[in-house]
C-alpha cells in the first residue's frame, strides 16, 4: 500500500488466499486496495494483513469466503474483535448459503479471474458496489469497566492505607467515565462493587458502540479500563444495503395487521404490525422491502383480506395443510426477534412457507446461469407456473429482440428439419434432467456420508457418556466407602481421643519427662508382657525396652519353661507381677535363685493404656517387702531341710561301718 493509497477517503480491501492454510500453514493474502478508482495490488502474511488494517482502517474487509480469515467460528470471533471500529468484514457472496464469486461477480457485471488476485479485486468491487453481507459477532452495547489497575498486595504496616487509596481512585475514575457518558447522552446502567476506601470496580453497560463512546481503553496509575462490545450468540449477517430483492411475505390480518418479510435463504429481513394502517400502507411497506413472490398466511383457507395482498403482487399463495399449532410457530420462530403475538403468527407462516418452497428453491437455482438473476427465475416458475427452460428461453429471446433484426428472413423449415430440431431440444433437455439427477444422486450420497459421519460421531459420544456414567458410578461407589471410612476413623480418633487425655494424666513413655507426669512422686512406670514366653518378652523389648530395675506385668504367667526364665532374669527387673495363672515350678526356681521378686498382679494398683501401664511406688514396694518376707522362710525352710538332708545321710553312712 502506497502514501497515495493510504490518504483516500474511502478505501475497500479485498482478499484472498494466494498460498498456504489458515488451519495449518501460514497463509499468505493476495490483497487488493480499492478507492473507487485506483487499485494498488500487493501479497502479504496474515500479520501485516492485520498491521494494514490497524493502519489504514478501511471501511471494509472484503472476501468470497470468511473461512479464509479464520480456522473456525471462535477464531473469526477473535478476528472480528481486534478489527478497527470503523471497518466492516463483508462477505461478498451472500450470507449462511454463499453462492459461486464467478457468478455473483458475473451477474454484477464485476470482471472475475480465478487467480487470488483477481478474486481479490472481485471482492473488492463488489463490496465497493454495496454487494455482500457484513459478517457480524457483536451488537451495538458494550461494556465499560473501571477496576484496580494495582494489586492491593499481601499486607505491611501501610496495607490499608494503600488499599484505601487504590479503590478511592476507583471510585474517582468511575464518577469521570460516568460523567462523560451523560455528557455524550447515552444511555448506560451502572453497577459496582464497593470495596473499603472506594470501588473495586464499576461496570457501566451502554447502549452504543465503542466508537461512539468517549472512553478509550488503557491503564493510568492505579486504575484501568476495559472496553468490550457484546457479543451475538453466533454469527450474524447483515446486508450492505436492502435491495428490493424477491422476498416470502407472511401475513396475519385483523384488528392488528402484521407482516413478516423473509429471504430466499431463510434470513428475516423485517418484521411490522400496526391497528391504524390501511392495506395500502401495508403494501407500500412491503413494496420497500423487496418483491414477493410468495404470500403466506398461518391459517386454511386463505382469509380474504391475505388474498387481496396476493392479487396485488401477483404473487403464489400459500396456507397450511391445517392452522399452524402455537407451539409450532413458537419452535419456528424462535432464533427471530418479534414485538407480538402478531408478528410471530406473521413470520411463521413466512419461514413455513419457504420451508414447503425450499427445494423448489434450490432446484430452480441450479439451473439458472451465473448470468440470470435467479430471483425473477424463481418468481415466474413459482408464481407464474412457467418452466424453467420456458423462462430462461424467454429472457435470452428477449435478449435477442433487442438486437437489431436480420436483413434476410429464414427459409421455413421442412418437417424433417423440424423434427430434428424438435428432437434436439428434447435431447438437450434430457441430458440437463440426467445432470440434474446426478446431481442429486451426489448430493444424495453425500449427504449419507455426512449421516454417516454424525451417526459414527453419535456412537463415540455415546460410548463416552457410557464410560461417563460407568465412571461416576465407581466414583460414587468409593465416595460412600470413604464416607464410611470417614466415619469409622471418626469414631477410631474419639476413642483415641480419650485414651490420649488418660495417657496424660498417666504417663509418658519417654522416660527423660516421666517426671513431668509423676508430679506427686509416687507412680512408677511397668513393662506389660502379654505371655511368658520368649517371644512375648523380645516384642516387648523391641518396643519399649527392657532394663535392670523395670517392673514387669506378666499378664499371662503360666507356661514358661528354663529358658523362657533364665531370659526374664537377664534382664534384672525389679519386681515380676504375675496374673492369669501359677508358675511353673522350674520357672519360679530359676527367678528365685536369681532373687527376682514375684508378686501377684492383684497386689498392686496397675491402671493400663493399651500396651502401656503405671503402678504406685507404695504399692510396689509392698509386694517387694511380702515377697522378701516369703522369700527369707522359703531360705530357712531350704537350709532346715538341707540339714535334715545332710543328717540323714550321716546316719546312713554310720550304720553302714558298724555293720
Amino acid at each position: 500500500m502506497n502514501d497515495r493509497t493510504s490518504a483516500l477517503d474511502t478505501l475497500v480491501f479485498g482478499v484472498d488466499i494466494q498460498s498456504g492454510d489458515v488451519r495449518g500453514d501460514a497463509p499468505s493474502y493476495a490483497l487488493v486496495a480499492f478507492d473507487g478508482e485506483n487499485v494498488d495490488r500487493d501479497v502479504v502474511s496474515h500479520r501485516k494483513l492485520r498491521r494494514l488494517l490497524d493502519r489504514e482502517e478501511p471501511a471494509m474487509l472484503a472476501t468470497d469466503n470468511m473461512y479464509e480469515l479464520a480456522a473456525d467460528k471462535d477464531e473469526l470471533v477473535h478476528f472480528l474483535r481486534a478489527l478497527p471500529a470503523e471497518t466492516k468484514l463483508v462477505q461478498v457472496t451472500g450470507a449462511e448459503r454463499p453462492e459461486p464469486l464467478s457468478r455473483v461477480a458475473s451477474r454484477h457485471g464485476v470482471s472475475y479471474g480465478k487467480k487470488p488476485m483477481k478474486e481479490a479485486e472481485a471482492a473488492a468491487r463488489l463490496a465497493a458496489a454495496n454487494v455482500g453481507y457484513e459478517v457480524a459477532a457483536f451488537g451495538d452495547t458494550t461494556t465499560v469497566k473501571v477496576s484496580r489497575g494495582r494489586s492491593t498486595g499481601k499486607g505491611g504496616w501501610s496495607q490499608d492505607r494503600y488499599t484505601r487509596r487504590i479503590h478511592g481512585s476507583v471510585k474517582r475514575r468511575s464518577r469521570e467515565v460516568q460523567e462523560r457518558l451523560r455528557q455524550a447522552d447515552l444511555d448506560f446502567e451502572k453497577e459496582v462493587t464497593e470495596k473499603y476506601g472506594g470501588y473495586a470496580n464499576a461496570v457501566f453497560t451502554v447502549e452504543a458502540p465503542p466508537t461512539d463512546i468517549p472512553v478509550s481503553r488503557g491503564r493510568s496509575g492505579d486504575t484501568r479500563i476495559e472496553i468490550e462490545r457484546e457479543r451475538h450468540d453466533g454469527i450474524e449477517f447483515e446486508p450492505l444495503v436492502k435491495r428490493r430483492d424477491h422476498v416470502v411475505v407472511g401475513i396475519d390480518p385483523g384488528t392488528t395487521t402484521a407482516a413478516a418479510v423473509v429471504g430466499l435463504d431463510g434470513s428475516v429481513l423485517d418484521v411490522y404490525s400496526t391497528r391504524t394502517a390501511d392495506t395500502a400502507d401495508v403494501i407500500e411497506w412491503l413494496i420497500e422491502r423487496g418483491r414477493p413472490i410468495v404470500v403466506a398466511a398461518d391459517v386454511t383457507p386463505m382469509p380474504e383480506t391475505v388474498e387481496k395482498f396476493r392479487r396485488s403482487f401477483d404473487a403464489a399463495a400459500w396456507t397450511p395443510h391445517s392452522d399452524l399449532p402455537v407451539d409450532e410457530k413458537l419452535h419456528r420462530t424462535r432464533e427471530a426477534a418479534y414485538e407480538n403475538d402478531h408478528q410471530r403468527d406473521a413470520l411463521a407462516a413466512a419461514l413455513f412457507a419457504l420451508d414447503d418452497h425450499e427445494d423448489q428453491f434450490e432446484r430452480i437455482s441450479q439451473k439458472v446461469p451465473p448470468d440470470v438473476e435467479r430471483g425473477t427465475v424463481i418468481s415466474r416458475v413459482v408464481a407464474g407456473e412457467e418452466s424453467v427452460e420456458a423462462v430462461l428461453r424467454d429472457l435470452r429471446d428477449d435478449e435477442d429482440d433487442e438486437e437489431s433484426e436480420p436483413e434476410h428472413e429464414e427459409r421455413e423449415l421442412t418437417d424433417e428439419e423440424k423434427e430434428i430440431r424438435r428432437l434436439r431440444k428434447r435431447v438437450e433437455r434430457l441430458e440437463s434432467h440426467v445432470d440434474d439427477l446426478n446431481e442429486t444422486i451426489d448430493e444424495r450420497e453425500a449427504t449419507i456420508e455426512e449421516y454417516k459421519g454424525k451417526l459414527s460421531e453419535a456412537k463415540r459420544e455415546e460410548r463416552r457418556k457410557a464410560r461417563e456414567r460407568r465412571e461416576v458410578k465407581r466414583l460414587e461407589r468409593e465416595n460412600d466407602r470413604l464416607e464410611r471410612r470417614v466415619e469409622t476413623l471418626a469414631e477410631e480418633n474419639e476413642e483415641l481421643d480419650g485414651k490420649l487425655e488418660r495417657l496424660k494424666r498417666l504417663w509418658k513413655l519417654d522416660h527423660s519427662n516421666f517426671a513431668d507426669v509423676d508430679t506427686d512422686g509416687d507412680l512408677v512406670s511397668v513393662k506389660v508382657i502379654e505371655q511368658f514366653t520368649r517371644d512375648a518378652i523380645e516384642t516387648t523389648d523391641e518396643q519399649y525396652g527392657l532394663a535392670a530395675g523395670d517392673v514387669v506385668y506378666l499378664r499371662d504367667a503360666s507356661g514358661a519353661g528354663r529358658s523362657t526364665a533364665e531370659r526374664l532374669a537377664d534382664v534384672d527387673p525389679r519386681v515380676v507381677l504375675r496374673s492369669g495363672g501359677n508358675l511353673s515350678e522350674i520357672a519360679d526356681q530359676i527367678l528365685f535363685e536369681h532373687d527376682i521378686p514375684v508378686a501377684p498382679a492383684d497386689d498392686v494398683a496397675i491402671q493400663e493404656v493399651d500396651e502401656l501401664a503405671v503402678a504406685s511406688e507404695a504399692d510396689v514396694e509392698a509386694a517387694i517387702d511380702d515377697w522378701e518376707r516369703r522369700a527369707e522362710e522359703r531360705r530357712k525352710e531350704r537350709k532346715a531341710s538341707m540339714v535334715d538332708q545332710i543328717i540323714s545321710e550321716h546316719r546312713a553312712e554310720t550304720r553302714s561301718e558298724s555293720r
